[in-house]
């Protein structure tokens, strides 16, 4: 059964805007969310800045009772649903419960909300641990929580793949519909900044201990000294081509190919070798059935750490051959931060935007490329130009490869 998979709504919560149109309008203005953070004192983790979402309020979106209920991972998750469904001009009451689903990413689940009860379980003792720890820390409880509130019965699941896992929750989704459901909501969202969350990101030794905002995170830049962390993400609502034309939806696009790989190499570091990131995009590629000559922009990992940015720059010449410098690449998440499960969908959802109205948006934070690194990294202004069919791809710690094909929808 030949069953396509569009979008048709788009849901973000952003460092540098809540909402899409807020979010896209910062982009394209290079707007940097990067700031001091002001959550906790991370100065005594040798960290100074975050890509932190300021003027979010859970109870815009959401029910009081559900907010004491879950984590501020899954707040954001419910409000980007809630903004890609009104954006999509879904109604789900009119929907077959059993053809709706929703699956999405996470990585480090309901941090903030077990810190505190970990807090509470050792200084005050067991009975003073809530009972909603049970459920608001666990990985899956964003994908519960959003099926509740729009009671989707069909198959329903969350992704683990740390900043792939936005791709590959995506490409689930699709597999989803092939197999007859009609609606699905899908992406990722993030909220790890807290001291345990970032104790625990610490030990990668990747995150950038820069003192200026403006150069903290500069992927593909011989400044770059790793990465800032961020909160936030993308909720989409994919629909199965058919379903989404019956009801005259607009569409942003079509998510064409899809192909992920694993390093098999190490659990904190990228394999030295490119081809596995490669073998990743070029599957992609032929899932869509397009060739390399077709894609119009790459929407980058983009790491910020030169010698890891130089095997993603690699990667792409693997695939793309001579034609790699002529191509153009963007790394928008320099102005947000590397939001794990929250950056592959927010990406998505940036391309598509950018898809939607022919204009690639820049990579912020970049003048001089690293060694390796000297592809045609769109920065300082957006560039105006048609964008038919998009790569997105994104790494993952622990050998995770994913790359997605997004191609315009012609009727």
């Amino acid at each position: 059964m030949n069953r396509r998979t569009v979008v048709t709504g788009i849901g973000i919560v952003a460092p540098n805007g809540i909402g899409k149109d807020a979010y896209w309008a910062a982009t394209l203005k290079g707007t940097s969310g990067i700031k001091p953070i002001t959550r906790f004192d991370g100065r005594s983790y040798g960290l100074n800045f975050a890509g932190e979402v300021e003027g979010f309020s859970a109870t815009d979106y959401i029910d009081q009772r559900l907010v004491v209920q879950s984590d501020r991972w899954t707040w954001m998750a419910l409000a980007a649903t809630q903004m890609a469904l009104k954006d999509a001009a879904l109604e789900v009451g009119r929907e077959q419960p059993y053809k709706l689903s929703v699956i999405t990413a996470s990585s480090s689940g309901g941090n903030e909300f077990g810190q505190k009860e970990i807090q509470n379980l050792w200084s005050k003792g067991p009975v003073f641990v809530g009972a909603y720890q049970s459920i608001a820390w666990f990985y899956a409880a964003t994908t519960g929580q959003i099926a509740i509130k729009y009671g989707a019965k069909g198959p329903c699941g969350v992704v683990i793949s740390e900043c792939a896992g936005g791709l590959d929750a995506l490409a689930h989704a699709r597999r989803t519909i092939r197999r007859g459901v009609d609606v699905v909501i899908s992406g990722g969202t993030e909220a790890p900044l807290t001291p345990y969350a970032i104790a625990c990101q610490m030990q990668n030794g990747c995150l950038s201990r820069g003192s200026d905002a403006r150069t903290a995170y500069a992927p593909f830049d011989r400044r770059a000294s790793g990465y800032v962390p961020g909160e936030g993400g993308a909720i989409l609502l994919l629909e199965e081509l058919e379903h989404a034309r019956t009801r005259n939806a607009q569409i942003y696009a079509e998510v064409a190919g899809h192909a992920s790989t694993h390093d098999a190499y190490d659990h904190s570091r990228p394999s030295p070798d490119p081809c596995h990131y490669s073998r990743a995009m070029a599957l992609a590629l032929k899932d869509a059935g397009a060739s390399p000559e077709e894609v119009d922009v790459i929407f980058a990992d983009g790491i910020g750490i030169p010698d890891l940015d130089a095997l993603e720059v690699c990667s792409i010449r693997g695939v793309f051959g001579a034609r790699a410098s002529r191509i153009p690449v963007t790394a928008p998440k320099s102005m947000v931060g590397r939001l794990y499960a929250g950056s592959a969908a927010l990406d998505v959802g940036t391309c598509l935007l950018a898809m939607r109205d022919g204009v690639i948006p820049p990579t912020i934070n970049y003048s001089e490329p690293a060694a390796g690194c000297d592809l045609d990294i769109v920065h300082g202004e957006p560039r105006q130009q048609p964008v038919r069919t998009a790569l997105v791809a994104q790494r993952g710690w622990g050998g995770f490869n994913s790359a997605m094909v997004l191609r315009t929808y012609q009727g």
